[in-house]
């Protein structure tokens, strides 16, 4: 396997005037997980369709395993495992129907494997998708994109409408694949999400990459706020002189007899809960 699963240079996708992604240079190395983390539009989605091969650049490059996600997307696609962020199935086809459909489509899939991940989920594939839940929908989602064991999940907002307990086990999952030399790139907009399971994060704003850590580095530049609240009135002057310290009404002198909040910055380091 490749050491690095994928390599943009200067990746760009414009819709008409409007730069959703501009130049764009990533790498994620093989065999862990890469959390690409950035609030709803900030290019996200635009930069997972361009890695899957469903858009074309508008300008730069991507490969996926060394290979171009336009000259070679059929053999790209082969590779991966995908899952958008608007999942859409034929409703009229039960669970089983359209993954048995997908499977052909792949050349076979272990249908051992698939019903071991329903398990897991608990989907009734024998359901027609129409009358599924949205929860149920993208659990359907999921497994069709876990199912053939890719090199490489490609997976956008792949938690949205799981209970937090299917969140969990979704989680395990991931680790799992990790933990089998496999590679996840997992977009989300939430950072608790991703820093249980990712090795590195990308930080997405307004279409450009704004830094690339290790979850260890991120960690300890968090800044955790505390927040004492004082049971009973006490003497409002001493608190103000502690470094960092702020009333909790506009950093305005406490009233006499009044109940102060302090709030101190407290750096996290790695390894803190």
């Amino acid at each position: 396997m490749d050491d690095v699963a994928i390599r943009t240079w200067q990746l760009t996708k414009s819709y008409r005037r409007h730069p959703a992604l501009r130049g764009l240079d990533l790498e994620v190395p093989a065999g862990g997980v890469f959390g690409y983390l950035g609030p709803n539009g900030a290019g996200k989605s635009t930069t997972i369709r361009l890695l899957a091969g469903l858009l074309r650049p508008t300008a730069g490059r991507a490969e996926v395993f060394g290979f171009d996600t336009v000259a070679d997307r059929e053999r790209v696609q082969r590779r991966i495992g995908y899952l958008p962020g608007d999942f859409v199935a034929y409703p009229d086809l039960t669970g089983a129907q359209y993954l048995r459909y997908l499977s052909s489509l792949r050349g076979g899939v272990g249908w051992t494997t698939v019903q071991q991940l329903a398990k897991r989920f608990d989907l009734d594939l024998e359901l027609r998708i129409g009358t599924l839940s949205h929860g149920n929908r993208q659990k359907v989602g999921i497994l069709q994109a876990f199912m053939h064991e890719p090199e490489l999940l490609i997976l956008d907002e792949p938690t949205s409408g799981l209970d937090p307990l299917m969140q969990r086990e979704f989680l395990t999952l991931v680790r799992e694949v990790r933990e089998s030399g496999r590679t996840v790139f997992l977009s989300s907009h939430i950072m608790s999400e991703v820093d249980t399971v990712a090795d590195t994060v990308g930080i997405l704003r307004a279409g450009q990459l704004v830094v690339t850590r290790s979850v260890e580095e991120l960690k300890a530049r968090t800044v955790r706020r505390v927040d004492l609240a004082f049971a009973r009135a006490v003497h409002a002057r001493p608190a103000p002189s502690a470094a960092g310290c702020r009333w909790s009404r506009s950093g305005s002198p406490a009233p006499p007899g009044s109940r102060p909040r302090c709030r101190w910055p407290i750096p996290r380091h790695p390894g803190s809960g």
